[in-house]
């Protein structure tokens, strides 16, 4: 979420202190507006890396999306990119009809798939239909080819913070009525401004429709703050369960 424009408090990009004291890159660079993906970071973070190294730096590559980690050490597969068409014309359909008219194409369209996920399962059949409307062929094709390994992690320091929950909560509680005073209320409205569909990734970051319901009078100050404060607890505990399970050796925990 990072990525994109607009949302700078929302998302807590580095502040100017950070951005002063060394160079950063990939930070709300995008578009609010433009679909953005794993495989489109993955070029421009590997075109970064390569020109950090080649000006005889450190690249440090921080966040807490693990699938980007992921797909930054070979662990992701090889997918097709999906023209921004067919992922709009289906998230919308996903928004406006629901799954089982979807899952229903799949199933016509990719049989294979279609016994393999489960008829509620959204985002991966949303995934695979996208696959096969844009390349003719099943995602099941594609999977199991690993990706370019852009960072070893047999020669990189991989560091996951794993801080006490309950100090976590207390922080993530605090931060979001901090982010509530310093303009999160602002960026959110300017980002309705922009009339950006509801099914783009912008529209999903936590606060995003807490605020916006404050802002058509649905909630309280207090209420919003409490609602994405609650969403942004469930969504670290989703983390650090991530963590737990696919970041194995050589990763290395640290606690305060």
């Amino acid at each position: 979420m990072q990525v994109y424009g607009v949302l700078d408090v929302l998302t807590a990009r580095p502040g100017e202190g950070d951005l002063s004291a060394v160079p950063h890159h990939l930070y709300g660079h995008v578009p609010p507006q433009n679909a953005y993906s794993t495989g489109i970071w993955l070029d421009q973070a590997t075109r970064a890396i390569a020109d950090i190294r080649a000006r005889g730096r450190l690249p440090v590559v921080v966040g807490g999306t693990g699938l980007y980690f992921r797909a930054l050490t070979g662990g992701l597969s090889d997918m097709p990119e999906i023209p921004d068409a067919i992922r709009t014309e289906l998230r919308a359909r996903l928004e406006e009809e629901g799954i089982a008219p979807l899952y229903a194409e799949l199933a016509r369209l990719d049989p294979e798939m279609g016994l393999r996920l489960r008829p509620a399962d959204r985002q991966r059949i949303l995934r695979a239909l996208e696959v096969v409307r844009a390349t003719g062929r099943s995602i099941s094709e594609y999977q199991g080819r690993g990706g370019v390994q852009i960072v070893d992690p047999s020669t990189a320091r991989c560091l996951v913070l794993d801080p006490d929950r309950k100090a976590l909560h207390g922080r993530i509680n605090a931060r979001f009525a901090r982010m509530m005073r310093e303009g999160a209320i602002d960026e959110v409205r300017q980002l309705m401004s922009l009339s950006v569909p509801p099914q783009h990734p912008a529209m999903k970051a936590i606060g995003v429709s807490q605020i916006s319901g404050y802002l058509v009078g649905r909630h309280t100050l207090e209420e919003t703050i409490d609602l994405a404060s609650a969403a942004t607890r469930q969504y670290a505990k989703r983390q650090m369960t991530w963590f737990r399970n696919q970041l194995g050796e050589p990763w290395q925990r640290i606690q305060p």
